[in-house]
């Protein structure tokens, strides 16, 4: 048999870092890929009131949004505590409506214009004045599929 020698100190092998961008540019589109964007953001107090029977809507990048409630704490100086209309990202009357609805279906593409979708999320406290003064704009403007945004109701 032969006997092992320990012949001195041996270094270790530096670690190969050949393979770290690889590593690094995947994790980059995987999170890329993954994370959702906020495309709105909420200057409005919402809480979506409950319901027993709802149902998901299928494409959601044929919906429009108008939001409805109270102003946040640090927009009620400048617009009261009253429940304000939001149209994308900033307060708007509900006279300003229709603009809206012609600016979506400009953006979208015509053979998606008759399956636009106006959603409604009201504040659950809101009053139904206010409501049906912007269905009547959205009559309107002819924008007739509309949706009220819910929550479930845990029985």
């Amino acid at each position: 048999m032969s006997k092992f020698r320990n012949s001195g100190k041996k270094e270790l092998p530096p670690i190969s870092t050949a393979s770290l961008p690889d590593i690094v540019f995947m994790l980059l589109f995987f999170f890329m890929v993954t994370t959702t964007m906020r495309e709105v953001t909420l200057m409005v107090k919402l809480t979506v009131p409950k319901a027993t029977e709802i149902s998901k809507l299928e494409k959601k990048s044929l919906v429009s949004y108008i939001y409805v409630g109270p102003p946040h704490k640090q927009y009620q100086k400048i617009y009261g505590s009253e429940p304000r209309v939001q149209l994308n990202d900033q307060f708007a009357n509900v006279g300003d409506i229709p603009d809206y609805i012609t600016a979506e279906r400009e953006a979208r593409d015509e053979a998606e214009v008759p399956m636009m979708i106006t959603s409604l999320k009201i504040d659950e406290f809101t009053k139904m004045g206010i409501v049906n003064d912007i269905k009547w704009e959205l009559r309107k403007a002819s924008a007739l599929n509309i949706t009220y945004s819910s929550r479930q109701r845990a029985d």
